[in-house]
C-alpha cells in the first residue's frame, strides 16, 4: 500500500506537465500584444512625442522581460519538477537549461520582478505630472518591497549554499 501511494505521489507531478504547456499559450498572447503595439507604434512614429515614444518602447521592453520570465518558469520548471527534458545534439540548447535548481530559479523570477518593476516604475514617472503624489508614493513603496523581497531571497539562497558548502567538508 505504502509504495502504492508513493508510485502514485511521484507520478502525480506529471499534472504540472499541462499548466507548463498552458504558460506557452500566455507567451503567445504576449508575443500578439507585442506585435499589437509594433504595428500601432509604426504608422505613428514621427507624429510622436518623444515621451510617449519612450513608454511604447518600455511597454515592449516590459513584455519581452514577462515573455523571458514566462520561458524561464516553462522549462526549468518542467525540468526540476516534472522530467528532464530531451532534446537532441542537432538542436540548440539553452546554456542554462538543466543548471537551475529550483532555489536559483526563484532568485531569477525574484530578479526578473524587480526589472519588471523598475521599467514599470520608469513609465510611471515619466508620465508623473498626471498622477497623484499618493499613487507615486505607493509605486515607489511596491517596488521597494519587490526590491527588498528579492534581496532577502538571495542572501537566505547564500546563507544556505555556504551552510551546505560546510557539511560538505
Amino acid at each position: 500500500m505504502e509504495r502504492f501511494v508513493e508510485n502514485l505521489i511521484y507520478t502525480s507531478r506529471w499534472l504540472l506537465a499541462p499548466i507548463y504547456l498552458g504558460l506557452s499559450l500566455g507567451l503567445l498572447a504576449l508575443a500578439i500584444k507585442f506585435f499589437q503595439e509594433v504595428f500601432h507604434l509604426l504608422p505613428n512614429v514621427l507624429a510622436m512625442a518623444e515621451n510617449e515614444l519612450v513608454l511604447v518602447l518600455l511597454s515592449m521592453i516590459d513584455l519581452t522581460l514577462v515573455g523571458g520570465l514566462l520561458v524561464m518558469v516553462m522549462l526549468s520548471g518542467y525540468e526540476n519538477f516534472v522530467s528532464r527534458l530531451d532534446i537532441s545534439e542537432h538542436r540548440e540548447k539553452l546554456n542554462w537549461l538543466g543548471k537551475m535548481d529550483s532555489g536559483s530559479l526563484k532568485n531569477k523570477v525574484a530578479a526578473s520582478i524587480v526589472a519588471i518593476s523598475s521599467i514599470h516604475l520608469l513609465r510611471v514617472f515619466m508620465d508623473a505630472r498626471n498622477i497623484p503624489d499618493n499613487k507615486l508614493l505607493w509605486y515607489v513603496i511596491i517596488h521597494l518591497t519587490f526590491v527588498l523581497s528579492a534581496f532577502v531571497m538571495g542572501y537566505l539562497d547564500s546563507m544556505s549554499r555556504k551552510d551546505k558548502d560546510k557539511d560538505k567538508v
